[in-house]
């Protein structure tokens, strides 16, 4: 799909079998932010906590739960939360800005990538997830600042939450929300309202709150893409409806065939808009993770932990007792001095770059000035991702037991880094 300017959003995706090739589901997201800000992968193991203490998220402190799972999250560094991530449950969320009729609250509040950590630390499944997220959206509420700047830029959120069953949409409008269960095998989202008349299920004062301020008759079906819509949406809203039909043709293109490779090529598609490079925002982080639907096989994600997927390569995760830490893609901590902590909030700038973003950083310059040695060197590197995604698919045929494959993620990075040098 060819366009003229590339609308600028996130995008998710998902297929659940018959859509993809194997019996897999496969999900997938571009993480699309401020260009100078710095995604991180951090991983989180399973932990017990005691009974009545705080968790300290992006910009309020909640009730912490006694248990919470292990996670593996792509995050800006400044903030608690994340823009997408996985559970050693197999559950996965993603998420998207929206604005509809509802004010974005001017107060600090949960942010979405708070509630997409929260979904997964404290959810066994993707309705679990999204019944962990509504309950906090609908107690604690969702707003605060979403960009690591000075200068206002707050939104609403929507999710798809996957696990290895099934998969869902939930769209939310300040502390209303809606769900819809993902019945078709090819499912996308981006920046816009999408849950029309088909509902799962929904806040209890979603129809009584649109018929009180005049959004909705009471008449009729409710659909509530056209209730809460705003009547002058933001540009991003609106170029995103280019980037949703873009993304459903991507992925109609592959329907009954995709795969891990498939998911890596749709989040890497310049012309369409979904990796993205344009004006102050590009894709930051990417994340593919295949869930078999046989729970004796484990789940695998794949991230960059640095921009531009199309000039990055997809390193493998697994969950696994043993996995040893990868410091080289978490960022510096700056303690109570991080802008994020001082009143007034983000009044200076820190280096929140990891080891493995300076080295990319430096490579991509280096390709940039040289494009003959830049194409060999990103050659290499792609026969270096096809090397991991090949062991991936032997472990997958029960060729390779997966608990050898737990360290994968630490080789993967530190050979890119090694390369680089």
């Amino acid at each position: 799909m060819r366009m003229a300017e590339a609308p600028t959003s996130c995008d998710c995706f998902v297929s659940l079998p018959p859509g993809s090739h194997h019996n897999h589901v496969i999900f997938g997201k571009n993480s699309d932010r401020p260009r100078e800000e710095v995604q991180e992968v951090a991983h989180h193991p399973a932990a017990s906590h005691p009974p009545g203490c705080l968790l300290e998220c992006t910009y309020i402190q909640i009730p912490q739960v006694e248990q919470t799972h292990a996670v593996v999250l792509s995050k800006p560094a400044w903030m608690w939360g994340a823009e997408m991530g996985a559970n050693d449950q197999g559950v996965c969320i993603g998420n998207e800005a929206v604005w509809t009729r509802e004010t974005v609250s001017p107060g600090e509040a949960l942010l979405g990538m708070d509630l997409v950590r929260l979904g997964l630390e404290r959810g066994d499944s993707a309705w679990a997830a999204l019944q962990v997220i509504t309950g906090l959206l609908e107690q604690h509420g969702q707003g605060g600042q979403c960009r690591e700047t000075p200068e206002p830029f707050s939104y609403h959120n929507t999710f798809l939450l996957v696990d290895r069953a099934e998969a869902w949409v939930l769209e939310t409008a300040g502390r209303l929300w809606v769900a819809q269960k993902v019945s078709d095998p090819l499912k996308n989202i981006s920046n816009q309202l999408t849950i029309g008349t088909e509902i799962t299920a929904e806040h209890p004062e979603l129809r009584s709150v649109a018929q009180a301020n005049g959004w909705w008759d009471g008449e009729g079906e409710f659909n509530f893409s056209q209730v809460f819509s705003p009547e002058n949406p933001p540009a991003r809203m609106e170029l995103a409806k280019q980037r949703y039909k873009g993304g459903t043709e991507l992925l109609q293109q592959h329907d009954g065939s995709v795969t891990v490779e498939v998911m890596m090529s749709i989040l890497r598609d310049k012309p369409s808009g979904i990796c993205m490079d344009s004006g102050g925002f590009c894709t930051t982080g990417s994340m593919v993770s295949v869930l078999p639907t046989d729970t004796s096989l484990p789940c695998i994600h794949f991230f960059t932990a640095t921009p531009d997927p199309s000039r990055s390569i997809f390193k493998p995760f697994i969950f696994s007792d043993c996995s040893t830490p990868v410091p080289r893609v978490v960022s510096p901590q700056f303690g109570p001095d991080d802008p994020v902590r001082k009143q007034p909030r983000f009044q200076s700038q820190v280096d929140r770059r990891h080891d493995l973003y300076k080295a990319h950083q430096v490579a991509l310059s280096n390709m940039d000035s040289n494009p003959d040695e830049g194409l060999a060197i990103y050659n290499i590197l792609r026969d270096l991702e096809s090397q991991c995604l090949s062991e991936i698919s032997a472990m997958l045929r029960g060729e390779i037991p997966g608990d050898e494959l737990g360290d994968l993620f630490f080789d993967c990075v530190d050979t890119e880094i090694k390369f680089y040098q």
